[in-house]
């Protein structure tokens, strides 16, 4: 999801530690831990169907959920946010008792549950969702018209969870191995947009239609999306890595002109991001981009868009740069989300920079594909004037929480990590690895951090810790002293010692400082000393009366 950047001065945290999150709550427990009630069954399907009713802001429907037995139990946790309701719930034809504590719902199952043995439960549910008032950033439905007076309807709800609307087993560690259908009822006069492919359209008896869409990948539970609207559709077909890619355009009627325009971003998005990542995780499932009343989101095969068709992220260049203005900001992050976040996947909210630093830092990797390394660099750097350094990129696990500084301090870690691995071919290779390594895979961020430090031969653990775990930026100090310098690190962990390039009167040499003093002889003097810009670090002079180690 695209986060809002408002213009910050940058300043400088010198904290001592990191910010702490305290006061969780039970509710904070039961959605964002594997509880018990979640564990011992693994998700396999979704058969979703969902009402609208447009006039009342209501929907109501019955999710199929089939799953596999792994451990015995007979209590099973289901999840759905108020005021939205379970109706009832069956199993074997049965009724079910249900416990409701909060958005956590515990069903009691009758029937033994053998380990080994697929089943299904039925859960049917009503209510009027929670509606957006500042969407994607709060979650919810958005209730609108398009500029002819027809309704107008959508939904997102990352940060806030898919239950939220629909009920589900709302925690990222497990997704539906077999994908989902998703049946959208609607009135006649409108055409209703969901993940994957259109199956059918089913003409109702009560003026309605029944659009049903099928993923047959895994797809998280926040990236199932329902579009409504007055859409006119075009497709083309992209010949892409693997070979035929389905493209599918759904758009208000009244923007059908400029989209068939605009949207030739996707194929350069398309283009760019398979030479860094590999190919397009959802084949199967076509690439389609869906007009939507609020800026955009990276829904599983369905990315939404509602920048305005313009260029940057609603005509304003977020680096500064001039760069951002080359290329619609929406089509090009959202799209990199196929990657990272749809195809490897969070295990807990907590590591969620895995989604959005890499989708950050992949939007420079579009400028470099088609502007050039310079351009690219010019864009990271100019992002930094949002970077606040005030909590750790890291959230806390098992309550929900998500870390701070996910999109371009994320960006920028990945940035200086490609300069300490120093081998562009190297470095593109790895980032194709990771996608072929983790594809349709649920992931921590131990299993990235093992990866990049497998591939590239270096001991990242200092340096993972340092800008994942810790709010500071690091400096180096360092002493002009005749025919030697001497540096350090320092606002930073102990174990901090990253090598790094710097510029002896504009001469480019490698250091390997560490937290302690370090001398390195120069043969001759020098007076100026700066640091490679591509690093985010700082650096200061110090005074030679200042050492007393």
């Amino acid at each position: 999801m695209m986060k809002y950047l408002a213009l910050l001065i940058l300043s400088v945290s010198f904290a001592d530690a990191v910010s702490q999150k305290v006061n969780y709550s039970r509710q904070d427990s039961l959605r964002g831990s594997i509880t018990p009630e979640r564990v011992w069954w693994d998700l396999l399907h979704y058969d979703l169907y969902v009402s609208v009713d447009i006039p009342k802001k209501s929907i109501s429907g019955k999710n199929v959920i089939t799953y596999k037995v792994l451990n015995s139990h007979q209590l099973m946790q289901i999840d759905l946010q108020s005021p939205m309701r379970i109706d009832e719930v069956q199993q074997g034809g049965k009724v079910l008792k249900v416990t409701h504590e909060g958005s956590a719902h515990f069903i009691h199952l009758e029937e033994p549950q053998k380990v080994g043995e697929t089943r299904t439960i039925q859960v049917t549910f009503s209510g009027k969702p929670r509606e957006a008032e500042n969407a994607p950033w709060d979650g919810g439905f958005v209730w609108t018209k398009d500029s002819n007076g027809k309704d107008f309807v959508a939904n997102a709800n990352q940060g806030i969870g898919a239950s939220v609307w629909w009920p589900n087993k709302d925690h990222p560690s497990d997704e539906p191995d077999h994908g989902l259908k998703l049946s959208i009822n609607v009135p006649l006069k409108l055409k209703a947009v969901g993940n994957g492919r259109l199956l059918e359209v089913k003409k109702e008896k009560d003026n309605t239609q029944t659009f049903v869409w099928e993923v047959k990948n895994p797809i998280n539970n926040y990236g199932v999306n329902v579009n409504i609207g007055d859409y006119a559709n075009f497709k083309d077909v992209y010949q892409g890595e693997k070979g035929p890619l389905d493209f599918d355009f759904w758009v208000l009627k009244e923007n059908l002109k400029k989209a068939k325009v605009h949207f030739q971003d996707a194929y350069r998005t398309m283009e760019a991001f398979e030479h860094w990542f590999g190919p397009y995780p959802f084949y199967e499932d076509s690439y389609k981009l869906v007009d939507v009343p609020y800026v955009g989101m990276e829904h599983q095969s369905s990315v939404t868009y509602g920048n305005g068709y313009v260029k940057g992220y609603k005509g304003s260049d977020l680096s500064l740069t001039g760069w951002g203005l080359k290329w619609d900001y929406i089509i090009v992050h959202e799209t990199g989300h196929e990657w990272f976040a749809n195809s490897i996947t969070y295990k807990d909210a907590a590591d969620l920079w895995v989604h959005e630093s890499f989708t950050s830092y992949s939007e420079s990797l579009f400028i470099e594909y088609f502007y050039g390394k310079k351009a690219a660099y010019d864009y990271l750097k100019g992002s930094r004037y949002s970077i606040q350094n005030q909590e750790s990129i890291i959230g806390d696990y098992g309550v929900n929480d998500r870390g701070a500084d996910l999109y371009n301090k994320g960006a920028n870690v990945l940035h200086t990590l490609r300069q300490m691995i120093n081998d562009d071919d190297l470095w593109k290779d790895i980032l194709r690895g990771l996608n072929k390594e983790f594809y349709h895979q649920i992931v921590d961020t131990k299993d990235i951090e093992g990866y990049f430090a497998e591939r590239s031969g270096l001991d990242l653990d200092a340096f993972f810790d340092q800008y994942l775990r810790d709010t500071r930026v690091p400096v180096l100090e360092y002493i002009f002293s005749g025919q030697e310098i001497l540096f350090r690190w320092t606002n930073c962990i102990p174990e901090f010692d990253m090598p790094i390039k710097v510029y002896l009167d504009e001469a480019p040499i490698i250091i390997r400082p560490s937290t302690s003093w370090s001398r390195y002889p120069l043969g001759k003097s020098v007076s100026e000393m700066e640091t490679d810009k591509e690093f985010y670090v700082y650096s200061n002079e110090v005074i030679v009366n200042a050492i007393n180690e």
